[in-house]
């Protein structure tokens, strides 16, 4: 059995998952994400590494950092997963700079209760004084000159790469256009992007496209808006490229969250 609930306060989502033979394509998130391993082993690569989350694993994705995700045990796959926007983590932490998890998973009880404490709050509709008092709790117990660090500068060349494609989310991919923008060959620019990211520009551009529809869903709980504002073709194109990222359609999604 697969299943995928979601609920957003205070501006994070929370998602509680079970898998048992559901794989994630390969995927990015413009939020922070931060998970607990509730039950089984947790398996993705990232940064081209295999990985794996067992029982109580804290496990970090910063944001646009590709990961695809399975069970990799034979008694299925439990855990829980908030979502948590840049500008929430810098606000909490009264930081300036961008910052980066250094380590993927760790173990640490006091994290992973605090992790669990908002997911449950958030999913029992508590109200917006304790859900923000948590999000402030888990955040000071991150301790964020133990498991942060500046982000490295993006190379020139990806950064507006990267702000071209989101530019033009309702439109074509304009692969032509870009290389012209950063004179490199279409062969060049492709095999640059993707030594940089993991992924294809194609794919970056796909990611990001659902990423932007799955936060109008979540603003204005209209799936047929997503679809329209982010230039899909139609629902079943959103829901089926949805399906690949969240585990859930597009459209099962926003009946999640009403």
């Amino acid at each position: 059995m697969n299943e995928f609930k979601f609920k957003n306060a205070i501006g994070i989502t929370a998602l509680s998952a079970k898998m048992d033979d559901f794989t994630y394509k390969k995927h990015a998130h413009q939020e922070y994400s931060i998970g607990v391993t509730l039950k089984g082993i947790q398996g993705y690569h990232l940064k081209g590494e295999k990985r794996q989350s067992f029982q109580n694993g804290v496990m970090f994705f910063n944001p646009e950092e590709n990961h695809d995700g399975m069970s990799n045990g034979e008694e299925g796959l439990e855990y829980a997963m908030l979502y948590i926007k840049p500008e929430q983590l810098l606000e909490a932490t009264n930081l300036k700079h961008i910052v980066q998890f250094q380590d993927p998973i760790i173990y640490n009880g006091k994290i992973a209760h605090h992790v669990l404490q908002l997911a449950h709050s958030i999913f029992k509709e508590s109200s917006e004084a304790v859900c923000y008092e948590q999000f402030q709790n888990l955040v000071d117990s991150l301790k964020i000159d133990t498991y942060y660090e500046k982000s490295n500068v993006d190379h020139v060349k990806l950064r507006l790469a990267k702000d071209i494609i989101k530019s033009s989310v309702t439109d074509t991919f304009k692969l032509e256009y870009i290389c012209k923008e950063l004179q490199l060959s279409k062969f060049q620019f492709i095999r640059f992007f993707k030594s940089q990211t993991g992924i294809t520009p194609y794919q970056y551009y796909i990611n990001y496209k659902t990423e932007v529809a799955k936060q109008i869903i979540e603003r204005t709980k209209d799936v047929y808006l997503a679809v329209t504002e982010c230039g899909f073709v139609d629902l079943a194109h959103l829901n089926k490229v949805f399906k690949y990222r969240y585990g859930v359609t597009a459209y099962q999604y926003m009946s999640k969250l009403k």
